[in-house]
């Protein structure tokens, strides 16, 4: 018994504006953490300073990594769905 695919995938049209989106949030995101990584290679009693309440600074730099890479996520799905639906010609509810 042979399975096929769910659905019939057609031609995307909208891959190069993925695509470019992609690089550029891949680009921003890898900036942000060679910062973090500069600083801890750098200065890193910086890292240790306490900047919020008891929170030192190399928690509060990764907690916003990880917020960061989380929300680009959610952009990143918005902007390609509404990529697909307007090269596509697809209308959805």
């Amino acid at each position: 018994m042979q399975h096929g695919p769910a659905v019939e995938l057609g031609k995307d049209n909208s891959i190069p504006k993925k695509t470019k989106l992609g690089v550029i949030l891949f680009i921003i995101y890898s900036t942000i953490y060679a910062g973090f990584v500069f600083i801890g290679t750098v200065s890193p009693e910086y890292m240790g300073a306490k900047i919020i309440g008891n929170m030192n600074f190399a928690f509060v730099y990764g907690m916003g990594l990880i917020i960061l890479a989380v929300v680009m996520g959610v952009v990143y799905n918005h902007f390609c769905t509404s990529f697909e639906n307007q090269m596509n010609g697809e209308v959805r509810s």
